[in-house]
């Protein structure tokens, strides 16, 4: 799989059924609740680096003992991998015409996740030579920090019994920051110019704090370049410069969001 540069590197992602009913056997008639749940049908997913081959097996494991010591390491490795997925996912939605279908997953959808190696056979086929379980879920430390400031399950709480209202700016942002991430420019800069209006109206006097009020109005008097973006991408590519500008102006918005929701609890 490549990006549309073709001097992009080369990279191998393999989707392989484990635990799914074989094919032909269905039921003509539903059974009975007996209490007992269904087995849990998963895909195995294999992203293989075909652009980072090993000159040999001591080598590979050399790589995967340095590698699985590394936090840093490890979560560059993952989403380099989901990076990889959910654009084979967004292409799956697009072909299919399906807004239903599911075109982002992230680490906490994962039963569990592997490093490894392998030759190719082995790879293709989902199997290793030597492989490692790591973690970066909730648990690793960077992730719990996030969750232990922002206190996510408690706003979930708020929202589904009514005390609070989610804006729809929050809805537009996170779009763009995967869009973005996702290496969707052209998408990420159309949803910041509406996230970023949303925002400047529903947030303009939610907090009594110098900070909220610095960052609102440094937005007020960006709004523009938000635009400017927004009406490049309508007839062609988002050029480097103003790339940054977006990730700028998008990170500027992620902030006014999170102290809104860190002291507001």
């Amino acid at each position: 799989m490549r990006g549309l540069d073709p001097e992009a590197s080369e990279s191998v992602l393999v989707l392989q059924g484990v635990g799914a009913p074989a094919a032909g056997r269905r039921r003509r008639k539903p059974r009975k609740p007996d209490g007992e749940a269904a087995p849990l049908r998963l895909t195995r997913v294999t992203a293989i680096r075909a652009f980072a081959r090993f000159e040999g097996e001591e080598a590979a494991a050399r790589w995967l003992d340095e590698a699985v010591e590394a936090e840093d390491t490890v979560e560059v490795l993952v989403d380099e991998a989901l990076e990889l997925l959910n654009r084979a996912l967004h292409a799956q939605a697009l072909a299919s015409a399906n807004p239903s279908s599911r075109s982002e997953l992230s680490v906490e959808d994962a039963e569990r996740i592997l490093l490894g190696f392998g030759s190719g056979e082995e790879t293709a086929a989902g199997r290793f030579r030597d492989a490692r379980k790591v973690d970066v879920g909730p648990r690793s430390s960077r992730r719990r920090r996030r969750d232990e400031e922002l206190r996510p399950q408690e706003r979930v709480a708020a929202i589904l019994g009514g005390r609070e209202r989610a804006d729809a700016c929050e809805t537009l942002l996170l779009r763009a920051r995967a869009d973005l991430d996702a290496g969707r420019d052209r998408e990420a800069a159309l949803q910041l110019r509406v996230g970023l209006e949303a925002l400047l109206v529903e947030l303009k006097d939610a907090l009594a704090d110098p900070g909220h009020e610095e960052d609102m109005a440094a937005l007020q008097a960006r709004r523009s370049e938000a635009g400017e973006a927004a009406n490049e991408v309508l007839s062609g590519p988002l050029s480097p410069e103003r790339r940054d500008r977006v990730e700028e102006l998008l990170k500027l918005c992620e902030r006014v969001l999170r102290r809104r929701r860190v002291l507001k609890g």
